[in-house]
Order: structure tokens, then sequence, then C-alpha cells
């Protein structure tokens, strides 16, 4: 994944393919919690949800939706952990 054609070099990956609603939201508040301000979380689900919950939760916890890619059946998300 790239922003304006850079690469994403995500800090950490955490894949929750094959988990619904509300798991694949509440392990990423985990891991986000254990990265530092800055690292960047590379997020891999198979919940269609996970479109309008990752993006919901991102901005409850302060944190920036950098990219998300969908597939139809896979999306992947980077996101960037805030100061918070």
């Amino acid at each position: 994944m790239t922003i304006d054609n850079q690469p994403i070099a995500a800090t950490d990956t955490l894949d929750c393919s094959g988990l619904l609603c509300p798991l694949p939201v509440y392990k990423a508040a985990l891991a986000l919690g254990k990265l530092e301000a800055g690292d960047i979380l590379e997020l891999i689900t198979t919940d269609p949800g996970a479109l309008e919950d990752i993006p919901a939760m991102a901005r409850q916890r302060g944190d920036t939706l950098l990219s998300t890619d969908d597939n139809g059946t896979t999306q992947v998300f980077y996101l960037e952990k805030g100061a918070a």
C-alpha cells in the first residue's frame, strides 16, 4: 500500500481474517494500545462491517486512518496511532 507513491511501512500487522464484529475492532484497539504514537498498524479483516467500524474506532481513539483497501472479500487498513 502507498500514500503519495510512498510505501506505508507498518510497525505491526494484525490479521483478523475470519473474525466478526466486534472482534476486529476490539483486537485492533488492543494492538494500537501497545504501539507508540506515530506507529502504524496494518489490519487485515474479512468482515465487511469493518469498513464502517474501523474508521469509527480510529476517530474515537484519536488515531488516523491512513488507507483502506477493500477487494470485496478482504479489507486492509493502515492506522497510525495518535498521541492520546
